[in-house]
C-alpha cells in the first residue's frame, strides 16, 4: 500500500511577510559583528569605526513592473532608489550598488542601453558607486535584483525595533499618489487593450505618474534630522503602505500606535485621482504602497524641532502593546488599522 500523499502548504497561506518569518525562522547568527540579520530594511554589519547596512531587492516583469507603460530608463532608476531607500530606512548613507539582471531573447542591446541610463542617473544623483553584479538569460522576461550597501555609526542607526511608548510617529512627504499612479496606468492600459487606436489620456497627471514609475529616497529628510540633531528611535520606508510598515514598527518593537486620520498628508493630486477612481484617499494613503517615504518615531522631546518642517508630519504615537495599532477617524472613532497593504504571494 502506497503512503498517503503529504498536503503541501501554499506560500499564498502565509503571505510575503509570513514566508520570510517562516524560513528564516531557525536561522542564526555565526559571526559578532552581524549586528542585525534578517527582520528590518537592511542588515548591519560591525567593521569598526563605521557599520556597513546591506539590503537588497528584486524586480520581476509581470510581478513589480509592466513594459507596456514602464520606459525601460525609468525601470532601471526605481530599481536602484528603492534599494536606497531600504538604506536611508537605516539611517544610513548608501555608497554602493551591485547589479544583476535576468533576460529574455524578446531584449536587445538598446533595450539595456536604456535601462543601465536610469541606473547610471540615479547612481549620480545620490553619489553612489555601481561596483558589480551578474547578467543571465531568462525564459519569461526582465528581473533586476540589486544589492545596495551604505554606512553609518552604530549608534546613529535606526532599527524598527527601538520605538517607545509615548514617542511621536512621523511619516515625510505624502501618501497614496504611487498608487493613484499605478490605477491611471492600468486603466490606459486596459483602454488601450480594447482600441490601440487611442492614445492614452495622461495628461495633468504629472505628479501621481512620477511617483510610480520614478519614485525618489527621501536622502533630504536624513539630512535634514541630522541637522536638526534628532536620531529616530524606529524607522522603516513606505514600500507595502502606511498600515503595513506601522504594524512592522509595532511588532518589532512590542508596542501599540494611535494615528490621526487629519494628520496623513495626501496630495491634492492623488485626491483628484481618487475621486475620478471612486476610491478613498485614505485608503491608497494607507494601503497603496511604493511611496518610499519614510515612517519613523521620535523622542517626544524633538517634537518642537520637526512641528512646523513641510517635510515632515507627526501623525500620532505610540502606546502601550495593549492598546494595539488604531487610527482615530475624523468623527472621533478609533478604529483598528489593518495590514493591508500589497502581498504579491496572494492566491487569485
Amino acid at each position: 500500500m502506497s503512503e498517503k500523499k503529504q498536503k503541501l502548504t501554499e506560500i499564498s497561506e502565509l503571505g510575503e511577510f509570513g514566508l520570510i518569518k517562516h524560513i528564516t525562522k531557525d536561522i542564526k547568527i555565526n559571526h559578532k559583528n552581524t549586528i542585525k540579520g534578517v527582520g528590518d530594511d537592511a542588515a548591519v554589519i560591525d567593521y569598526g569605526d563605521v557599520c556597513s547596512v546591506v539590503t537588497t531587492d528584486l524586480l520581476v516583469e509581470g510581478i513589480h513592473f509592466n513594459l507596456i507603460y514602464t520606459p525601460l530608463k525609468h525601470l532601471g532608476y526605481k530599481a536602484v532608489v528603492v534599494n536606497l531607500s531600504d538604506v536611508y530606512a537605516m539611517n544610513a548613507i548608501p555608497k554602493q550598488i551591485t547589479v544583476s539582471i535576468a533576460l529574455s531573447k524578446k531584449f536587445a542591446i538598446e533595450h539595456v542601453e536604456q535601462i543601465y541610463e536610469g541606473i547610471k542617473l540615479a547612481c549620480d544623483k545620490y553619489n553612489v558607486d555601481l561596483v558589480g553584479g551578474d547578467t543571465t538569460s531568462s525564459l519569461t522576461g526582465l528581473a533586476i535584483s540589486i544589492t545596495a550597501i551604505g554606512e553609518a555609526k552604530k549608534e546613529n542607526i535606526a532599527y524598527r525595533s527601538t520605538a517607545n511608548k509615548n514617542d511621536v510617529v512621523c511619516v515625510t512627504g505624502d501618501l497614496g499618489a504611487a498608487y493613484m499612479g499605478l490605477q491611471l496606468l492600468e486603466r490606459e492600459k486596459e483602454i488601450f487593450k480594447t482600441n490601440p487606436g487611442i492614445n492614452p489620456s495622461l495628461e495633468g497627471y504629472d505628479y501621481i505618474l512620477q511617483r510610480q514609475l520614478k519614485p525618489e529616497a527621501r536622502k533630504d529628510v536624513i539630512e535634514i534630522l541630522k541637522e536638526l540633531n534628532i536620531k529616530p528611535t524606529s524607522m522603516i520606508d513606505i514600500s507595502d503602505g502606511l498600515s503595513s510598515e506601522i504594524f512592522h514598527i509595532c511588532d518589532k518593537s512590542d508596542v501599540g500606535c494611535k494615528i490621526f486620520q487629519d494628520k496623513i498628508p495626501v496630495d491634492q493630486n492623488t485626491e483628484k485621482m481618487a475621486e475620478e477612481f471612486n476610491i478613498d484617499p485614505l485608503t491608497a494613503a494607507l494601503n497603496g504602497g511604493e511611496d518610499y517615504e519614510l515612517l519613523f518615531t521620535i523622542d517626544i522631546k524633538d517634537l518642537e524641532k520637526i512641528k512646523d518642517h513641510a517635510m515632515i508630519h507627526p501623525i500620532g504615537h505610540v502606546t502601550g502593546k495593549e492598546h494595539g495599532a488604531v487610527m482615530i477617524t475624523n468623527g472621533g472613532q478609533s478604529v483598528a488599522l489593518q495590514a493591508q497593504g500589497w502581498n504579491q504571494m496572494k492566491k487569485e
